[in-house]
């Protein structure tokens, strides 16, 4: 390319960048099967929704990211000074950094004698390591507690303060979002091509308030609810109406489609309970405590989902910090309950000669497909993960499990903003977290705009026997991005109808020094 201009070298460059894209992309969609390229149909549809998403990001409020920056910031400086303390003078380990992996462990396996705890560090090796999850087994040891709350806490608010303080453009969160980022379908979000912006997916509640929309309009925020679990029931009641029945296949689901799932465990796990005969007194019983301050209900709620994907109690306890003795309890009358989801001894399948496995649950039926087929493949959406770890792995056998509803939520949100985008309602899309999407609407159509945008986000579809199955969704309204509140007012609210939300828009604040017009407009 001797003698070429540095604008013919780039153009020759992006010319071929394009033609070796395009041979691959020919050849590989020669070795599709029907599975595969739905997958890649439904990721082409995608694609402009998300491009939208990530072209026109979210509206800052200057004055509200300040604030909670400042506050940040003072609450940084004091419990960062409060850790030297008890370091420097109480331990006189001098000059320490609780940010560097090496002095964290340092301070803990060599001055403070403590036990190794060994995990992968960043770079991959097998050694001692000073991350979250060992400060967390650090923390029982009562004079290590202190510190390891204090690094925990500053090192949250470092992610508090790093997200505030990134660069932006023209004053708005950008993400850059990448529909093959997961195993499992979902949205992956992270700086966008300019390297500014950040993950939109992983904003804390406080931090949305800082996120606006846009003049003139309004925000909705649209929740799948408890999608995971309603995935479970449907996948169960697919695999095993026709071999066992209704009332086997249906016995977690028909508890999710109950109006309060949780209750309904509590009602199955602690039968012993005075639960009475008024339904409408069953909330108030489980929301009594059980243990520490978590209630049955939230027991319910942690230890649920946890069975559901196949934790045992050591590994549940570790997690919810309740005693293991108490998650085999519960896991035993879970397992009694909906038998359809597994045991509580986690049994294998059983091998049958000349017939090959037998499965009477939905564990042991993943089990069978990755032993089998090595993969798992999504009813209705048909998205298939092929798995590579040993199938007789357990940690392969979560994998496996998780796989089928969480892949499920991902297609049921993803398929519910297609709808959105394709309606062309007025609407626009903003951010998406997993199970749910944020979207602005002119808020003088508020009353036109969102029954018909609920509607379009809810994915009907049709199970076994002619069961009718979609997951909820939850709408709230607002004019930031956080939940309302007391010091909050503007946050979203459920949306109850239209006129139901009688609040008016906000005053808008600018920067000092700012003029109003170079704050709306950048």
């Amino acid at each position: 390319m001797t003698g070429m201009s540095a604008t013919q070298i780039e153009a020759i460059y992006n010319a071929l960048d394009c033609c070796v894209t395009h041979e691959i992309f020919t050849e590989q969609g020669k070795n599709l099967d029907d599975i595969a390229r739905k997958t890649e149909e439904f990721s082409y549809a995608l694609m402009a929704p998300v491009m939208e998403m990530s072209l026109r990001g979210v509206r800052i409020d200057e004055v509200r990211r300040t604030e909670v920056l400042n506050e940040y910031l003072k609450n940084h400086a004091r419990v960062k000074r409060n850790l030297l303390r008890i370091v420097e003078e109480g331990i006189g380990f001098k000059n320490f950094n609780y940010r560097s992996p090496t002095q964290v462990g340092k301070l803990f396996y060599d001055v403070m004698g403590f036990k190794e705890i060994k995990g992968r560090s960043s770079s991959g090796r097998w050694s001692r390591v000073a991350n979250r999850d060992a400060l967390e087994k650090l923390q029982v040891n009562w004079l290590a507690s202190p510190i390891c709350r204090h690094i925990i806490l500053l090192r949250e608010l470092d992610k508090k303060i790093n997200f505030l303080e990134v660069k932006q453009e023209s004053g708005r969160f950008m993400s850059g979002y990448n529909i093959a980022g997961t195993n499992t379908g979902r949205l992956s979000s992270s700086t966008n091509d300019f390297e500014t912006g950040g993950n939109s997916q992983n904003v804390e509640r406080k931090l949305r308030e800082i996120l606006i929309p846009d003049e003139g309009m309004k925000f909705c925020n649209v929740d799948l609810e408890q999608a995971d679990a309603r995935n479970v029931g449907a996948i169960c009641w697919e695999t095993f109406v026709e071999t066992h029945g209704e009332a086997f296949a249906g016995s977690y689901l028909d508890a999710c489609e109950s109006g309060d799932l949780h209750t309904t465990v509590c009602r199955m796990a602690w039968r012993d309970l005075e639960w009475g005969t008024d339904s409408a007194l069953f909330r108030a019983v489980a929301d009594e405590i059980a243990y520490r301050e978590f209630s049955y209900r939230d027991m319910s709620k942690k230890l649920g989902h946890g069975t559901n994907y196949y934790a045992t109690p050591r590994t549940a306890a570790a997690h919810t910090k309740v005693a293991t003795k108490v998650i085999e309890e519960f896991q035993l009358n879970y397992f009694e309950a909906f038998p359809v989801i597994g045991d509580a001894n986690h049994t294998p399948p059983k091998y049958v000669p000349g017939e090959g496995f037998k499965y009477d649950n939905w564990h042991q039926y993943v089990r069978t497909q990755l032993e089998e087929v090595g993969s798992i493949t999504t009813p209705f959406f048909n998205r298939r993960r092929i798995f590579y770890g040993r199938p007789d792995d357990d940690a392969t056998l979560r994998e496996g499990i998780a796989y089928a509803p969480q892949s499920m939520t991902a297609d049921e949100i993803d398929q519910g903003i297609i709808n959105l985008w394709r309606a062309k309602l007025g609407t626009q899309l903003l951010v998406q977290v997993h199970d749910s999407i944020l979207f602005q609407y002119p808020e003088e159509r508020e009353a036109e705009i969102i029954p018909q945008a609920l509607e379009l986000l809810t994915i009907r579809m049709q199970l076994k026997k002619g069961r009718e199955f979609y997951v909820p969704v939850e709408g709230k309204i607002g004019w930031n991005w956080s939940d309302s509140s007391e010091n909050n007012e503007f946050g979203l609210v459920k949306w109850k109808g239209p006129g139901a939300d009688t609040r008016t828009r906000p005053p808008v604040r600018t920067p000092r020094g700012h003029k109003l017009a170079d704050f709306l407009h950048g």
